[in-house]
């Protein structure tokens, strides 16, 4: 499902001169419905690990493989394709603002041909699993935090992606909210999703043992 074989990563520096690298040769597989934890200091590297699974970025050295696609190889309308069957969570939610709760979430099912009828039933229940059935008229700008983040999250698993990345999907949720979402993406992992959460939650990594992505400086550690 995900699979990392010496990939490295390099961004541009600041003025000329040669890339600057952030991840260092990583070696690592993920099967399919294995679930991962990613943790390690900020600035470890867990988001640009996270860019390289959802495609933002292509590796700099070494192969990286995600649903059997080879991603250095791989021609620009196959990664569209790919695309839509990975489920992000980003920290900072990144909701359509002029669009409702109630569509922000439709939208991964309006964009995959989905009947309005299935549509509307699929999301009225996924709002309802995370506590806003009461929401689904209002704009992300009329909700707090937490409730955005809880709209972002129900967004990115609406249709039941083949491989969800999760960066900090905790940050805005008390404990009754995280513990809802945790057993959420256990469930979607049971059920053949590829999950991994970059988190710095030491708590909920404690309460719910799985294996861990270690990062240190850019490096995979132990």
């Amino acid at each position: 499902m995900v699979r990392f074989e010496q990939v490295g990563l390099s961004y541009p520096a600041h003025g000329p001169g040669p890339l600057a690298p952030v991840l260092y040769d990583l070696s690592f597989s993920v099967p399919e419905g294995g679930f991962r934890w990613l943790v390690g200091a900020s600035g470890a590297g867990k988001t640009s690990l996270l860019r390289l699974m959802y495609l933002a970025v292509r590796p700099s050295t070494g192969r990286l493989s995600l649903l059997e696609v080879d991603i250095g190889s791989a021609r620009r309308r196959q990664l569209a394709g790919l695309r839509r069957r990975i489920g992000v969570v980003y920290q900072d939610f990144r909701l359509l603002p002029h669009l409702s709760a109630f569509d922000n979430v439709a939208l991964p099912l309006r964009i995959d041909g989905r009947s309005e009828g299935q549509i509307r039933a699929d999301v009225v229940e996924m709002l309802r699993w995370v506590g806003l059935s009461g929401k689904l008229d209002s704009p992300p700008e009329t909700l707090s935090g937490g409730e955005q983040q809880r709209v972002a999250i129900a967004r990115a698993v609406i249709a039941r992606p083949r491989l969800l990345l999760a960066d900090e999907p905790t940050g805005n949720l008390d404990e009754v909210q995280a513990e809802r979402l945790l057993r959420l993406l256990q469930e979607l992992s049971r059920l053949g999703t590829t999950v991994i959460v970059a988190t710095h939650n030491r708590g909920l990594v404690s309460r719910h043992d799985a294996p861990s992505l270690r990062l240190d400086h850019g490096r995979l550690v132990c």
